[in-house]
């Protein structure tokens, strides 16, 4: 049966790379782009004939290689050489909005890296963990990039990467200050106060049951209120600098906190508990022993959670009020002054900053809660 299931899964393969040969080959037919308003075909642009041989002795390479792995990483060489071919015709000064064919080869190139990434998902490991996500990101920044670019979308409307990259490289100094103030100064404070402030709520309401059926309807509450209309209301009370923003950052973290802790303190099994009442466990004991580490993963998913909000509250404080520096007040600025590149470089950075810290507590509870059962099998 397993025999049989494999051999339709490998025809299934076959026929899909049949079909994309059947679009590349259908892609020769039109032209690659134009340049002075005159069609340039596949020949007629020297290195165009040069990626499509490599991309094609890639994919044959893939099909012939003695393991699905191996293959998979050969077709990703063809892929990469795929997305090469428009940046160079781009470069050559070819526009590639009347580019149909090479629009129909970039689909027959997604449709392989679809492919080979449904491939490398499924082995274990770093394979599938870090460098599945990180190929699939790679292709959307090449789309956004291919895209923008060969369409000619007004970078007023949308930037390409690489014009994001080089106001990240030319505005450096001052996206670092900015980074400095609204990360450093207001994020860190404000999520270090909230987070703990949640947590030791969150013990004392399980020691005294009446605060949990008290705090929990406003924490309800409190999610429905909108971070626009928190801001306002802290800068006046704390003033222009870093102690409002920490202000509303913990009324965001607060909650989410408590509540994660609770359902996390509350988790643990009825014969668990008998255990330890056998062994004459008082509550501080059983909390330190049973309860807290069996709330490991609730509690990362309140600091997961946390960690985004901690950033999209700092941000939008600063609109409301700050010193002359900050990520929010470079949004608000630099738009009022239609100056697009800084802007979508500070989203950049604070996109590189929530992801990372979001990947970092994810890393940590990796290590740490690698025994609880909700950990196996990722």
């Amino acid at each position: 049966m397993s025999d049989a299931y494999g051999t339709s899964l490998r025809t299934a393969a076959d026929w899909g790379l049949v079909l994309l040969a059947a679009i590349a080959l259908a892609a020769l037919a039109l032209p690659l782009g134009a340049r002075d308003g005159a069609p340039v075909g596949w020949f007629a642009e020297p290195l165009a004939p040069l990626f499509l041989a490599g991309v094609v002795l890639a994919v044959v390479g893939g099909r012939t290689a003695p393991s699905p792995r191996k293959g998979a990483w050969v077709e990703l060489a063809a892929v990469a050489l795929a997305w090469l071919l428009p940046m160079h015709l781009m470069d050559r000064g070819i526009d590639l909005s009347a580019g149909w064919g090479l629009w129909l080869f970039l689909v027959a190139a997604t449709l392989l890296l679809w492919r080979v990434l449904g491939v490398l998902a499924a082995l274990p490991g770093w394979t599938r963990s870090v460098l599945v996500p990180g190929l699939f990101g790679l292709g959307l920044l090449a789309g956004w990039e291919v895209l923008v670019r060969g369409f000619g979308v007004p970078a007023i409307l949308l930037p390409a990467p690489s014009r994001i990259a080089a106001a990240l490289a030319a505005n450096a100094p001052v996206l670092w200050d900015d980074f400095r103030q609204t990360v450093l100064t207001s994020v860190v404070r404000g999520y270090l106060m909230g987070c703990g402030a949640g947590f030791a709520v969150a013990i004392l309401a399980d020691r005294v049951p009446f605060l949990a059926r008290g705090l929990l309807p406003l924490g309800n509450l409190a999610s429905a209120i909108p971070v626009v209309g928190v801001a306002p209301i802290m800068v006046m009370w704390f003033g222009f600098d870093w102690p409002s923003k920490a202000a509303v950052i913990v009324v965001m973290t607060f909650f989410p906190m408590l509540i994660n802790t609770l359902a996390g303190l509350g988790s643990a099994e009825r014969i668990q508990l008998d255990l330890m009442r056998c062994y004459a466990a008082g509550y501080g004991r059983t909390l330190v022993k049973l309860r807290l580490p069996n709330a490991l993963p609730f509690l990362f998913n309140g600091l997961k959670i946390n960690s985004t909000l901690a950033l999209i509250g700092a941000i939008v404080a600063e609109f409301f009020g700050t010193p002359v520096v900050g990520m929010g007040f470079r949004i608000s600025t630099e738009v009022a002054r239609m100056n697009l590149d800084i802007v979508w470089a500070t989203i950049a950075v604070a996109a590189l900053t929530g992801s990372g810290f979001y990947g970092g507590l994810a890393l940590l509870e990796r290590l740490t809660t690698g025994w609880h059962p909700s950990m196996r099998g990722r």
